[in-house]
């Protein structure tokens, strides 16, 4: 196994030249970098390990084997490869390394990133773009969810809570602000009562995630088009319980 020092002066040189072809790369198709910092050092370091050991940049995010004498990589992954500029970057937004973006895939990331912070840390509260970016994820974490809650009481977002767990279980204890109680043991029945629209936001939880799982793949399949579920259920929610 070649051992690279990642402090030698070949490699910072390597290192220098990689974030000039990617930055030109960039240039060329009129992409922009990954918001994520650490992403574009991680893939640049790559790069530069396999162009001083194969004489080519190929995609780090791969495995380069030996064949005939020769180094090559799968799908000849060569840095920009071309799954990436053919169908990755225009269908997904992104390569699969991740350092290179489309300006609007960028842009949503930018927008989640700050909403991340902002839930997770209570920093401040979410923006119209944050909350809109928020409530339509498919999983939810109870930071997130708190989060969430304050906006729709400031007017900022609109969404239903829908408790899937049993009657007992809801007078032991549920989130505050939830709004509508239907069970899994009469689920179909119960939710012809609550009147849930196809196309409104719904959050759905249980105790720890799994039947409120079951339920949105439900929903789903029923043709609701806004389901997210509360990936740990009532038992991580940091917020208010109402009993």
């Amino acid at each position: 196994m070649i051992k690279i020092d990642m402090n030698s002066p070949e490699f910072i040189a390597e290192m220098e030249k990689t974030v000039k072809f990617t930055d030109k790369v960039n240039a060329q198709f009129g992409w922009v970098y990954n918001p994520q910092e650490e992403v574009n050092e991680g893939v640049q370091m790559g790069l530069a390990r396999n162009k001083m050991m194969y004489g080519k940049r190929f995609c780090p995010c791969f495995m380069v084997e030996e064949v005939d004498g020769k180094a090559r990589s799968v799908d000849d992954r060569i840095c920009p490869c071309k799954p990436a500029i053919e169908h990755e970057i225009p269908d997904e937004g992104k390569c699969h390394c991740g350092i290179f973006c489309t300006p609007e895939f960028a842009a949503q990331q930018r927008i989640e990133m700050g909403m991340e912070e902002a839930a997770h840390t209570h920093s401040r509260g979410l923006t119209q773009e944050e909350c809109e970016a928020l409530v339509n994820k498919s999983e939810l974490d109870g930071d997130e969810l708190v989060a969430l809650l304050e906006a729709r009481s400031l007017g900022m977002v609109d969404f239903t809570i829908v408790d899937v767990r049993e009657h007992m279980e809801w007078q032991m204890g549920h989130i505050k602000g939830a709004d509508k109680l239907v069970p899994t043991s009469s689920f179909f029945q119960t939710l012809d009562q609550a009147g849930l629209a196809k196309d409104e936001n719904i959050l759905v939880y249980c105790h720890v995630g799994s039947r409120s799982a079951h339920v949105a793949r439900i929903l789903a399949d029923m043709g609701y088009t806004k389901i997210s579920n509360l990936t740990h259920g009532i038992v991580s929610y940091p917020g208010e319980i109402e009993r």
